[in-house]
């Protein structure tokens, strides 16, 4: 399969806020109503609206970054998430042109440019009438490589406006192919890092996106979006395929966090410790009690421990069996989330207690790409290893860093940064990889489980 098979468009916007993750959830949730094949896809490192598309769709929703796997891999993993699929929808990530502070790298119109896909820009109109015009012409024009094909006006607020705002679509030859009201915005519940999370929002999730299909069924034109993203050319190259990324070994059981507490993770990462020959074993810290019998290794995603802290601390057998694996040398991988929870205590919660650090909650956010390097040899990684990740939380952990940091890099000042623990057997940071850039660490942990607990 050619790697850019599905017909594509892409949800852009001027800025955040601007109603992308109605539209392109909503969008998805309708196409599939109707009986399309929907691929679902994300720009940037969110882990919080692919759940969302996920719920829309009917299957996995994946992100695309260049930042994190390479420009060179968009295209592939465009073709491995699409496979089977008659169109895809991808949600782009803040402004239309903001990637990396420094460079832009890695921003919606980044990864348009590299699948060659339409852009469908989403408006918020409020405030404005007939300078959305102006507003158009300059996205249209600044970037000549990024295809700007269609409007979709958001918070409209009456029929008069409407019209006046379609007469200045039409002025720099825009179509606009749908119009959503003020009244039937959507309400989903969010917090400190954004979204609630579709995992912890259960039933409440189905009904946000139920909702926000029949705003878009009812507003949007559902044909013309299908016959945008028909005109995307084919994309030559063969697709992602986690088999040819890493060699498989003999099987080895690897428990994997989740349930409410730990939803930050990408498709492709259980997909490659699979194709390794693991077999993955879904472990919820906050119900069940014991890790599944012969666990050869532990990975702790990323995820929202914070506002579980008293569940997950009154799961005192789960903690104490995930302490005693660790101690007796079972390879450990945890990331952001799965820091906190392995540290001593969560906001004065026990915790595991694997980590000699206590974790606490802050008003500050800490957010944005590092390029990192391995400062000590661990199940992941070895030492000198260079990846790019991102931070994004609003805890620290007391010390920041064990004697063996896992990670250096340098910040907006120059300053040398240090942070996680790493032993041989122990990987644990705040910085999200995704493993699709990096199949070589997902390997290399397959290979450490599979080694037998040091005796």
């Amino acid at each position: 399969m050619v790697a850019g098979a599905a017909p594509r468009v892409v949800i852009a916007a001027p800025a955040s806020g601007s109603g992308k993750t109605t539209v392109a959830t909503g969008l998805m949730a309708a196409l599939r109503a109707r009986g399309h094949r929907v691929a679902p896809f994300k720009v940037g490192p969110d882990y919080i609206d692919p759940g969302y598309h996920s719920l829309a769709a009917g299957r996995p929703g994946r992100n695309l970054d260049p930042n994190l796997v390479g420009e060179q891999r968009v295209r592939p993993l465009f073709g491995h998430g699409a496979r089977g699929a008659d169109i895809a929808v991808v949600e782009g990530v803040m402004g239309l042109f903001d990637g990396r502070l420094e460079t832009g790298f890695g921003s919606t119109a980044h990864v348009a440019a590299l699948l060659d896909a339409p852009v469908l820009l989403v408006v918020d109109a409020r405030g404005q009438s007939s300078s959305i015009a102006a507003l158009l012409h300059g996205f249209r024009s600044f970037r000549p490589g990024v295809r700007l094909v269609g409007v979709v006006l958001n918070q409209v607020g009456s029929d008069r406006h409407e019209q006046v705002l379609r007469s200045a679509c039409a002025e720099v030859a825009l179509p606009v192919l749908g119009a959503l009201r003020r009244a039937g915005a959507v309400d989903v519940p969010s917090r400190h890092l954004g979204l609630v999370p579709a995992a912890e929002h259960g039933a409440a999730a189905v009904g946000a996106v139920a909702a926000m299909a029949e705003l878009v069924a009812s507003s949007v034109d559902l044909a013309a979006v299908v016959q945008l993203a028909a005109s995307a050319p084919p994309l030559d190259g063969p697709a992602w395929d986690p088999a040819a990324e890493v060699a498989r070994g003999p099987e080895a059981l690897i428990a994997v966090a989740g349930g409410p507490a730990f939803t930050f993770g990408y498709a492709e990462h259980v997909e490659l410790l699979e194709a390794a020959g693991a077999s993955v074993a879904v472990v919820d810290p906050v119900r069940d009690a014991r890790l599944p019998p012969g666990t050869a290794g532990i990975v702790l995603p990323g995820g929202f421990p914070e506002q579980h802290a008293a569940a997950l601390s009154a799961n005192a057998p789960l903690r104490a069996a995930l302490a005693a694996a660790a101690r007796a040398g079972v390879p450990v991988h945890a990331e952001c989330g799965g820091l906190l929870y392995l540290s001593a205590t969560l906001d004065g919660h026990p915790m595991c207690g694997v980590l000699p650090a206590d974790a606490v909650m802050t008003p500050r956010l800490v957010l944005g790409y590092r390029d990192a390097v391995a400062t000590a040899d661990s199940p992941l990684h070895r030492v000198g290893a260079r990846v790019t990740g991102h931070e994004f939380h609003r805890t620290r952990t007391e010390p920041a860093h064990g004697e063996r940091p896992a990670w250096t890099w340098r910040g907006p000042d120059g300053a040398v940064v240090r942070e996680g623990y790493a032993t041989p057997r122990l990987h644990a940071s705040y910085l999200h990889t995704h493993p699709a850039g990096d199949p070589d660490a997902v390997a290399q942990f397959v290979a450490a489980c599979r080694s037998g607990v040091p005796g």
